[in-house]
This record gives C-alpha cells, sequence and structure tokens, in this order.
C-alpha cells in the first residue's frame, strides 16, 4: 500500500474566466497560480488546471448506463467525507445547479454502496463527486 497523493489534471476550456467563475465561487476552489491562459485550483486538495483553447469541442460526452443511471463518459471528480458531500450536494442546488443525476445513493445495499452526484461545467467538462460511509468499499469487489 502506498500514501494516496493528490492527482493532477488539466483540462481544455473556450472561456477560461467564466470557468475560473465556476471553479472558484461555484466550487469553492481556492487559486493557485495562473497566467493569461490557464489557473490552477486546489480542487479538493488536488491540482486542477483549466488551460484555455480557442477550439475547444463543447459537445456532450458519451453516456455508459450505471445502477439505472447514464454516467457520462468521460468524467473526473473526487471522493469527498460523506458530511463534506452533503454540504455540497446542498450548496449546489441552493446555487441553482442542473444535475446530469441529481445527488442520490448509488447500489444501495450492495457492496460499493455509495453516494454520488454528476454535473457539467460550463464547458460541459462532466464532474461526479462521490463518497462512502464505509471507505473500505471504495475498491471493494
Amino acid at each position: 500500500m502506498h500514501k494516496t497523493q493528490p492527482f493532477h489534471l488539466a483540462i481544455p476550456v473556450a472561456d477560461l474566466e467564466r470557468c475560473r467563475i465556476f471553479y472558484r465561487d461555484i466550487l469553492k476552489c481556492s487559486e493557485g497560480r495562473s497566467s493569461e491562459s490557464w489557473v490552477d485550483f486546489n480542487f479538493f486538495g488536488h491540482q486542477l488546471v483549466i488551460h484555455q483553447k480557442d477550439e475547444v469541442s463543447t459537445k456532450l460526452p458519451i453516456t455508459n448506463p450505471v445502477d439505472g443511471h447514464d454516467v457520462p463518459v468521460p468524467h473526473f471528480g473526487v471522493i469527498l467525507e460523506w458530511e463534506v458531500w452533503t454540504n455540497l450536494a446542498s450548496s449546489l442546488k441552493e446555487k441553482g445547479i442542473e444535475f446530469i443525476i441529481e445527488p442520490t445513493i448509488r447500489f444501495k445495499g450492495k457492496v460499493g454502496e455509495q453516494a454520488t452526484m454528476f454535473f457539467y461545467d460550463p464547458e460541459n467538462n462532466a464532474l461526479e463527486f462521490k463518497a462512502f460511509k464505509d471507505s473500505t468499499q471504495i475498491f471493494a469487489k
């Protein structure tokens, strides 16, 4: 077993300022370094970088059925502590975020039971936030 380290993810965006506002003000990610063409964020303890690109496809991703929902692929996100996930879900609802998959419990009563929610950022990057009451279930089969 190894110590978990933060991941680094860089994504292209067509509207840097609109995405900067979304990640900073909606998701409450603090900004790190930046330039005229990119911004680093502390994405729940991980490093997310948005890069300005003039030609970014904003078409919606394909989906894959999972536990009765059409899950967008690709997507990214983080696993949060249960209470943090609950507070974020409430905050997003209050801010009028349109969910792809509303905050819900997936695999209820089964191995890997988890809270999950999906939504898009302003560039149609699909985000998933999840939580487990029992963290030993994250990789359970």
